[in-house]
């Protein structure tokens, strides 16, 4: 428990670790953050079967400059995981 008494993984919404899942995965986050994230991970297994999606997609895709995307296959790919973030986990 921390200070405030909240179990660490419980203090970030799912929905926060889905915003936050390409800078964890870059390692840029604040240490607080990535240990807070990781602790949810540990707890949730909808957001870390998101996050082993997510790795997924980036070992098949490797990257893919935004500039060579089409304006239609950007907002494709943003109605997607909009529609993906508002999702309930399965399970």
């Amino acid at each position: 428990m921390n200070i405030a008494g909240v179990q660490p993984g419980l203090r970030i919404a799912c929905q926060e670790v889905v915003e936050l899942v390409t800078d964890y995965l870059e390692g840029v986050l604040e240490p607080e953050q990535s240990a807070e994230v990781e602790a949810h991970l540990q707890l949730c297994e909808g957001c870390a079967v998101y996050l082993e999606q997510m790795r997924e997609t980036i070992r098949l895709l490797g990257s893919v400059p935004a500039q060579s995307l089409s304006d239609t296959a950007q907002a494709e790919l943003v109605n997607a995981f909009r529609s993906h973030k508002h999702r309930p986990p399965d399970g």
